[in-house]
């Protein structure tokens, strides 16, 4: 029998279907027969001890410029439900953790993907310090001695927001530059959070890779590679996706990984990783299954949509 699917996302008429997952997510779900729901965060509303979103019943076509047809706007009852996937784009503010926690409230009854609760505590920088064993000299403060040391220490390094996103916010710095200290400031001013530093990795160049896991077993790959002028890999800043495989040393992280993920019901997860450096786990809204299937590889949103069916 076909589930009912409501999916939290930003507004459909937005995305960019050719590389959207939650668009391939969609797709996968609507061949299996399941029916699709669309609403936005800010339509979820707690009343009467019960969870609800306005949003509108939506087909999905893989045609650009066509992609969506809305049905009549409504209210429905989230509990009534089988699945709810959790698919709206960082910032991870907030508004992000008071959703985790209206969402809780109803799983696993209704299953939410990605667990709202492990969502939120896996934030993504700082989920990854569970192992520190694969990540490169990172230290997260906001004692500006103490990033100065770090800088001094290392030479080239990253400055990025905690809970940033989409590569925004990412600064390259090094010893002598005249700057840091009004990055520290514009910092400060900008988040009442620390600050990550991580040492610069030069591997970049080479592209900083997105792995896929699925319930913990590693599901596909692609290479990030950053703007000429750019040290940024990310899509959103002008990164450009090529196919690549996995290496020894990326199956050992992945494989540390996995066990962890599945134990806490982190079905989609994404992990970037740089030469033989994890950078970030990616729990929030991880991208790059429609490229994987593109370059060749594994159609992961069918491996997702397996793994949430033998959950129901």
């Amino acid at each position: 029998m076909g589930l009912s699917v409501a999916v939290q996302m930003d507004p459909i008429s937005t995305i960019d279907i050719s590389g959207d997952s939650t668009f391939a997510l969609m797709l996968e779900a609507q061949r299996r027969g399941h029916s699709l729901f669309h609403y936005h965060v800010n339509g979820l509303a707690w009343r009467d001890n019960s969870l609800f979103a306005a949003g509108e019943p939506v087909t999905v076509r893989d045609e650009k410029g066509n992609h969506a047809a809305l049905g009549e706007r409504r209210t429905i009852d989230l509990a009534s439900t089988d699945v709810i996937l959790m698919r709206q784009d960082p910032p991870f503010d907030m508004g992000y953790i008071t959703a985790t926690h209206l969402l809780e409230q109803i799983h696993p009854r209704t299953l939410v993907v990605n667990d709202p609760a492990e969502v939120r505590n896996a934030p993504e920088k700082l989920f990854i310090l569970r192992f520190a064993e694969f990540m490169p000299p990172t230290l997260i403060t906001r004692d500006w001695n103490e990033l100065d040391a770090f800088r001094r220490a290392h030479g080239d390094i990253i400055l990025k927001p905690l809970y940033g996103n989409g590569g925004a916010g990412i600064f390259k710095t090094h010893e002598g530059d005249q700057n840091f200290s009004s990055l520290l400031e514009m910092f400060g001013q900008l988040f009442k959070e620390p600050i990550i530093a991580q040492r610069y990795l030069p591997e970049v160049r080479n592209g900083d890779k997105r792995i896929i896991l699925v319930d913990g077993k590693v599901a596909g790959a692609i290479n990030r590679v950053p703007a000429e002028h750019d040290h940024r890999s990310n899509m959103h800043a002008g990164g450009k996706a090529v196919p690549t495989g996995i290496t020894r040393r990326e199956h050992e992280i992945c494989e540390a990984l996995g066990p962890e993920l599945k134990r806490r019901g982190l079905i989609f997860t994404g992990i970037d990783v740089i030469g033989d450096y994890m950078t970030e786990i990616n729990v929030t809204s991880p991208t790059g299954i429609r490229q994987v299937k593109r370059f060749g590889g594994e159609d992961i949103a069918a491996l997702i949509w397996d793994a949430i069916e033998a959950r129901r």
